[in-house]
């Protein structure tokens, strides 16, 4: 069952700071659901996306 947690939430745990986190929400990057006004935000889907985003930046760096 996945958890979801308010932005301010995420933030608190050191994930990424509040600032970036609403910035992908804006840009539509960040994995969550609006619950009328606030969003949500599918915390292991952020996890995941992160480290394969990770990944794929030293990947790319190795293969310069």
């Amino acid at each position: 069952m996945p958890e979801f947690k308010t932005i301010r939430q995420v933030a608190a745990i050191g994930i990424l700071p509040e600032h970036r986190l609403r910035a992908l929400v804006k840009e539509g990057r960040c994995p969550g659901i609006f619950s009328g006004t606030r969003f949500l935000i599918n915390v292991q889907a952020l996890v995941e996306q992160l480290e394969r985003e990770s990944m794929e930046a030293v990947n790319a760096e190795a293969g310069k």
